[in-house]
């Protein structure tokens, strides 16, 4: 399902966008998605999913079969990609290794015929904190350095739109996460639009204003990254955007509580559970009752709970693993099914030996609930 957000200005618009190769094979289906000008906006899933062929047509490398892509009220579907006020970021860089720095910055400026470039060029790699590295050669930096040489070409050039295709690939985990909050303060900055493709769901959490979920050449789900952690609306986008206890049961019905407010009710495996109006996708039949697993309270058999909420007996820890921010466990719950609870590691208690017969809980505001007729491992394979 495709959803389309509000915008004004010169948006990135684009309208019924369906790419079809000659051998019958669908990369995008049908896209309807509106990027607001100044926004950073991330395109998030895995491989095959489609997110790369709408950055290129975008681009203008791959022409679509169907639909059309605007910036504001100007419309560039088929417009040669040199003339589009579009830059591409890329996972390798492409880097001009005879170059000095300040010189791989400069070239698009050059090559547009702009004589006086040392001030521009000057500010940018003030911005990219490259100064020192100017007279340099590519091979002289790090990864990271690299990765802000190409996003310094690419921003001196002043698109109305910055696309970047897996820019932090190639890094390492820890250079990964440095750079990340590099490129969310350089696009805050010099407020370009920045259309990001990953298949990172930690990339895009950190960075994006709104992430949109795509499978299958489709939009799953279109939000903010809490919006979409919190409140998924299939299954694939509870698996494939962090991790999510989904358990079966069968909807009782609705009923409404003082204030205004309203719950769905759902026999899971014979405990009656509240799901939030609002986070209920599905209000009849069956259906998966999904929670996070830092939101899964656990306690030895009989001691109080901190939050009790929907409250359940006869589990046992079978898996314990210290991870130093928390311990994650994994709970035998009595109908058979495992689930996954992380617990801080605060100090307040030691951590629970597996065989433990343990009680189970959480919030009712913090479930949600799926229609069961979605694949309950939807994005497992992927991440």
């Amino acid at each position: 399902m495709s959803q389309v957000a509000n915008g004004t200005g010169r948006d990135l618009r684009i309208a019924a966008l369906r790419k079809e190769y000659p051998n019958g094979f669908v990369a995008v289906k049908s896209l309807d998605l509106v990027v607001p000008q100044g926004s950073f906006f991330a395109l998030l899933g895995p491989s095959g999913c489609g997110k790369t062929t709408t950055l290129r047509m975008v681009a203008g490398l791959e022409v679509p079969t169907s639909g059309t892509i605007a910036l504001g009220d100007t419309e560039i579907t088929f417009e040669k990609p040199y003339r589009r006020p579009v830059n591409t970021v890329f996972q390798n860089y492409a880097l001009f290794p005879h170059l000095s720095i300040a010189e791989n910055v400069a070239f698009g400026l050059r090559r547009r015929g702009v004589k006086d470039t040392d001030v521009q060029v000057r500010e940018i790699l003030e911005l990219t904190e490259l100064t020192t590295q100017a007279a340099k050669k590519p091979m002289q930096l790090s990864g990271g350095q690299q990765q802000r040489v190409a996003l310094a070409r690419a921003i001196i050039n002043r698109p109305e739109v910055l696309l970047l295709d897996e820019p932090l690939g190639a890094l390492d985990l820890k250079l990964r996460r440095q750079m990340q909050l590099e490129l969310k303060r350089i696009q805050t900055e010099v407020g370009l639009t920045f259309v990001h493709v990953t298949h990172d769901q930690e990339e895009a959490m950190t960075m994006a204003d709104t992430v949109a979920v795509m499978n299958g050449g489709l939009i799953e789900q279109m939000g903010s990254p809490t919006e979409l952690y919190e409140n998924p609306a299939t299954t694939f986008v509870a698996n494939f955007l962090g991790q999510s206890n989904l358990i079966g049961g069968a909807i009782v019905g609705k009923e409404a509580l003082p204030g205004g407010q309203s719950v769905v009710k759902v026999d899971m495996q014979g405990t009656i559970v509240s799901i939030p109006e609002a986070r209920a996708h599905a209000t009849s039949g069956r259906g998966w009752v999904g929670v996070r697993p830092e939101k899964v309270l656990i306690a030895p058999e009989g001691e109080p709970i901190d939050a009790p909420g929907n409250h359940m007996t006869g589990a046992v820890v079978i898996d314990s693993s210290f991870i130093g921010v928390s311990t994650q466990y994994v709970v035998k719950m009595p109908w058979g099914q495992d689930l996954l609870a992380f617990e801080q590691n605060t100090g307040r208690r030691g951590i629970i030996p597996p065989g433990t017969r343990v009680d189970v809980s959480w919030r009712p505001e913090f479930a949600f609930l799926l229609d069961a007729s979605q694949d309950v491992e939807a994005g497992l394979e992927e991440e």
